[in-house]
């Protein structure tokens, strides 16, 4: 991907964030991965404690998108770990957001994704396999649905109901 600018895109489409179009994130996110710069389009995960659902979202084509996982923003065990960064990369995923934790930091920081968290904890998650895919999220007070994009950078992160021209 072109380098792409969070805030040049919120200096460029005022008209997209006063009508609530375009939304920043709060800045409560810690950044992992390689890719410091990444977008596309969202595909959504709400899940509590548990990563079956993560891995085998990650372990279809990604073909660019960006898997956002509501974790609840339990700080409690990791949702993200090295072997799903590696997953993510593998199958062409561009981004993870977690509201929640990830672990295996320099393992994920190795991959060519980027990842945005809340922080990291060495414990793993349950595995039974409890969640929901493609709903609409809440992270941080902004809602967040599947389908639409996700901008992020050194700046922060963007949630767009389309894609925007970079």
């Amino acid at each position: 991907m072109a380098a792409f600018a969070t805030a040049e895109a919120c200096d460029s489409n005022a008209e997209l964030i006063s009508n609530g179009d375009l939304r920043a994130l709060q800045p409560i996110f810690k950044i992992y991965g390689q890719r410091r710069c990444f977008a596309g389009p969202i595909v959504t995960l709400k899940v509590f404690e548990d990563n079956v659902l993560v891995r085998n979202q990650l372990e279809t084509k990604g073909e660019g998108a960006v898997l956002v996982i509501d974790g609840g923003g339990s700080m409690r065990c990791a949702l993200v770990g090295g072997n799903l960064g590696q997953l993510a990369q593998n199958n062409g995923w561009a981004g993870i957001l977690v509201n929640g934790c990830v672990r295996d930091v320099d393992e994920i920081n190795d991959c060519d994704v980027g990842v945005r968290a809340l922080g990291s904890n060495p414990l793993k998650s349950s595995k039974k396999g409890h969640g929901e895919k493609n709903v609409p999220v809440n992270i941080g007070g902004t809602l967040i649905r599947d389908g639409e994009w996700l901008y992020a950078d050194s700046d922060g992160i963007l949630i767009s109901k389309t894609e925007l021209s970079v």
